[in-house]
């Protein structure tokens, strides 16, 4: 995971349904820090980690289960 990341957030206080938006960072108050784009202007936005759900666009690597990666314990 990234920050800052392309992601898209479903938060109901917002009316956001799969909003695109850029995650700047997860502060400690307890609110994500998101850039979204809204008729054409860049807004910052914070909306709570707990009412709020997000995905990151770009997919993590997949680690094939035959490759070299070795966990050490």
């Amino acid at each position: 995971m990234e920050v800052p990341g392309m992601v898209s957030f479903y938060c109901s206080l917002v009316d956001a349904k799969g909003q695109v938006a850029k995650l700047i960072a997860v502060n400690s108050e307890g609110f994500y820090h998101l850039e979204v784009t809204v008729k054409g202007g860049t807004h910052t936005m914070f909306v709570p980690v707990a009412q709020t759900a997000l995905y990151f666009a770009k997919p993590e690597p997949n680690i094939e289960s035959d490759s070299s990666f070795e966990v050490e314990r």
